[in-house]
């Protein structure tokens, strides 16, 4: 079964930088797009950045310009970068895979906090 482990959250000051983690395993299809979401307490949940192999990757307008996401071509990891980080990016951040070439299944990670204040 596939299973996503999650890791980088916590407190940033604002204006400073954190990199969040999301390994995939158990993975038997090769048409794979990974991301991050994200939901704040009575907010929707919402797309922060998706990639997949040899593709460009999709960064949502509220982290364009400082914010980067990458997946390794080793096996399903992907990082994603966030630069100058503001009090409204507070949120939980979820891993979120999807798989099949109509993207027939999707799976989440457990959702690690990103708290961003003084």
């Amino acid at each position: 079964q596939v299973q996503l482990v999650e890791s980088g959250g916590g407190l940033v000051q604002p204006g400073g930088s954190l990199s969040l983690s999301c390994t995939a395993s158990g993975i038997m299809n090769n048409n794979v797009v990974m991301g991050w979401y994200r939901q704040a307490p009575g907010k929707q949940r919402e797309l922060v950045a998706s990639i997949k192999r040899r593709a460009p990757a999709t960064l949502s307008d509220f982290v364009k310009g400082r914010a980067s996401i990458s997946i390794s071509d080793a096996k399903y990891m992907v990082l994603l970068q966030i630069h100058d980080l503001k009090p409204e990016d507070t949120a939980v951040y979820y891993c979120n895979v999807k798989l099949g070439y109509q993207m027939s299944y999707e799976y989440w990670g457990q959702g690690t906090q990103v708290t961003v204040s003084s």
